[in-house]
């Protein structure tokens, strides 16, 4: 019968072609043997753990070792009830009444003097002494010019609120923004010098639509030249007719934004 071949392990399989006096090789060689190993003692052990007691007790059977138990008795006591009696407090003593003090005024009745002395009622003047008495003299009128002077009434006017940036509604121009630069490029003379020195450029200009519609608080936010600005301001100051800005249903101040592009045509 031929010779049988024995076939390679799978770690001689594995480790084929890689060191073998490494350490892994021979640690997977021992892991069957290793593992048979502590599965018996933990078998021993288990068993060991199971058994142990069975056999004490079977000991403590035959040697009639009997196990004292500890009783404890608690005995309630009983208290008898207090027979003394507290007396009560003794009530407070009732408060004197306060007896009503009455003042009443003494009557006195008054004293009549006759302030009229006899000597004095029994002298009348006579018809003579009565015609120098009465004497027609001219009365001076007087006349006192009262002047009135008209105090006048300083009303302060009251600060203008603060325009509003947006508004629920914001203000219009009859023919919207086209017809307003085009209102203000009407409006607008190209300021001489800056024409002979060639001077364009677009000014950025601000300014307020009051509740009324009116314009008012004209600024220079960016501007090109002092001429040419002046020029922008003072276009915009002459419009009129805008539609004001509400806010809930009310007219209220709001700020409006426009460039206006100067360029000369060559």
């Amino acid at each position: 019968m031929a010779n049988k071949i024995e076939a390679p392990s799978f770690d001689d399989i594995v480790f084929e072609k890689r060191n073998k006096e490494y350490g892994a090789y021979m640690l997977r060689k021992k892991y069957p043997r290793t593992l048979a190993i502590a599965f018996l003692i933990g078998a021993v052990a288990l068993c060991a753990a199971i058994i142990t007691p069975y056999i004490n007790a079977v000991k403590v059977q035959k040697e009639g070792v009997k196990v004292e138990e500890k009783v404890v008795e608690v005995v309630m006591e009983t208290f008898d009830t207090p027979t003394e009696q507290v007396a009560a407090p003794p009530p407070p003593p009732p408060e004197a009444p306060v007896e009503a003090v009455t003042q009443q005024a003494k009557y006195v009745p008054p004293v009549v003097v006759d302030s009229v002395s006899p000597e004095d009622e029994a002298q009348f003047m006579t018809a003579d002494e009565i015609a120098q008495t009465f004497v027609d003299e001219e009365v001076e009128e007087i006349i006192e010019v009262v002047e009135v002077v008209a105090e006048e009434i300083i009303t302060e006017e009251e600060p203008e609120p603060e325009p509003f940036i947006t508004v629920e509604e914001m203000p219009s121009y009859p023919g919207g923004d086209a017809a307003l630069l085009q209102y203000v490029m009407n409006e607008i003379v190209y300021p001489e010098a800056a024409r002979e020195n060639n001077v364009q450029g677009r000014v950025f200009i601000r300014f307020c639509v009051t509740a009324t519609g009116e314009i008012g608080q004209v600024q220079v936010l960016r501007g090109v030249d002092p001429e040419i600005d002046a020029e922008a301001v003072r276009a915009v100051k002459t419009i009129k007719g805008f539609r004001p800005g509400k806010q809930g249903g009310v007219a209220v101040p709001v700020w409006y934004q426009l460039p206006i592009n100067f360029k000369l045509e060559n």
